[in-house]
């Protein structure tokens, strides 16, 4: 194994779990504040409704039994198969953004760009409905960090990993 492999698979892993945790820093005081001015009673129902959802929905749905074992198979091709594009870019190309096949390029910007939109509607709530949604976020981007760093320590450590990195 080069140590050109390692590098690139570590700053995949780095760099993906380094977006998710950004994310998580950049939402969760907004969280917090809501939480902080205090709930009424249906809020808090609302609050812990949409927490279950995006646990449930964000963190085992979509990053446990998706992402996750998708990103640390990319990760395992960066290690094992190294070149200079994919190691530069290794964060993009673990997400998926590039040498991936069709489905997986799609699901990629389809993400990002509905996430983007989410951001941009999520502004626009008030508080505390905009804190109530941020903290089902965080709660979901927790799970996913968590998932990923399970599924990136058994995709580099087993001899083999039964996920497809999906390439193209």
């Amino acid at each position: 194994m080069k140590w050109t492999g390692r590098l690139g698979a570590a700053w995949g892993a780095a760099g993906v779990t380094g977006v998710l945790v950004f994310a998580i820093v950049r939402i969760g005081p907004k969280a917090l504040a809501a939480y902080a001015a205090g709930l009424d009673s249906t809020q808090w129902i609302v609050a812990v409704a949409f927490a279950v959802f995006m646990a449930y929905s964000e963190g085992y749905r979509g990053f446990q039994l998706r992402f996750s074992p998708r990103t640390a198979a990319r990760v395992r091709y960066l290690r094992d198969r190294p070149n200079f594009l994919r190691s530069l870019l290794a964060p993009l190309f673990a997400m998926g953004f590039f040498h991936a096949n069709r489905r997986t390029r799609t699901v990629a910007y389809g993400f990002s760009l509905g996430i983007a939109a989410l951001i941009l509607l999520v502004r626009l709530l008030e508080q505390p409905w905009r804190g109530i949604v941020s903290m089902g976020v965080v709660l979901g981007l927790t799970w996913g960090i968590v998932s990923l760093a399970a599924s990136i320590v058994t995709a580099l450590t087993r001899d083999e990993y039964p996920v497809s990195p999906e390439v193209g």
